[in-house]
């Protein structure tokens, strides 16, 4: 086991696994308390366009999936506040034109079959010193704003329309939240894949919204088993040789469905 951390790309992934766990974690329980989990789904979608093109122009895809998937982020609360249509029909159109604007960029691309398949399924065992200052440096964004912010995410979570009876921004915390959401999908599309995203930002609070009795609690439980999770699926996916993502997410699920056992017989 001790030569595992003796590996340099498997420190790196150590890393990136725990700074995306805790961030992913933290802004799950908001995902999972305000019941918008298609939103981590479609926007892990609607990076592809972003990555797609950036694979087309023959640039690091994450400098285009970035500010690709912010604008469809953005798109997605303004279109539910502006056209008057649900959040999850606004998600639908924006992450499916995305998809379309990605397949179409791959199909112009001969040669996109490998880089796209790490984007898809999820390689961190491949994560690169560049890969691991941009988690870093987002994650460290995202521990920084969600700090400032949690109280009053947490009030509109609860009761939106007390919140702007308090005279809270409402509507401009909703949107910084959206945006953080969707810099941590896009940092974590090498990890897990695009295609389990919407998974990893869910199940770690869905977990710990089992057994917590405060929102405080299912806020540290649900950044605790991120962390868990991503570092005992990576450990694994070593092992058994098998993609890095897919086990994580297994794991997760395989706490979830203990917790709900042992509250059960309880």
């Amino acid at each position: 086991m001790s030569e595992i951390f003796s590996l340099a790309f498997m420190q790196r992934a150590m890393i990136v696994g725990i700074l995306l766990g805790a961030v992913s974690g933290f802004l799950g329980v908001f995902v999972v308390q305000r019941k918008i989990s298609f939103l981590g789904s479609g926007l892990s979608h609607a990076a592809f366009g972003g990555v797609a093109l950036g694979i087309f122009l023959g640039i690091e895809p994450m400098f285009l999936a970035i500010p690709f998937t912010l604008l469809i982020a953005f798109l997605m609360v303004f279109l539910k506040k502006k056209a008057d249509i649900s959040a999850d029909t606004s998600i639908g159109i924006l992450f499916s034109v995305a998809m379309a604007i990605g397949i179409i960029f791959l199909a112009l691309n001969e040669n996109y079959s490998a880089d796209a398949y790490s984007y898809l399924f999820g390689s961190i065992l491949n994560v690169s010193v560049f890969d691991l200052a941009i988690v870093a440096a987002l994650s460290l964004i995202i521990a920084i704003v969600g700090k400032i912010y949690w109280g009053r995410w947490a009030y509109s979570t609860f009761d939106a329309e007390l919140a702007r009876t308090s005279k809270l921004p409402v509507e401009t915390d909703e949107y910084i939240l959206t945006l953080l959401i969707s810099l941590l999908i896009v940092v974590s599309i090498k990890v897990v894949g695009m295609l389990l995203l919407g998974a990893y930002l869910v199940i770690p609070a869905a977990t710990a919204r089992i057994v917590s009795r405060t929102f405080f609690q299912m806020t540290l439980l649900s950044v605790l088993l991120g962390i868990v999770s991503s570092i005992g699926g990576l450990i694994l996916s070593y092992f058994v040789d098998l993609p890095s993502g897919a086990v994580i997410i297994l794991l997760q699920a395989i706490l979830l469905i203990a917790l709900l056992i042992t509250k059960e017989i309880k």
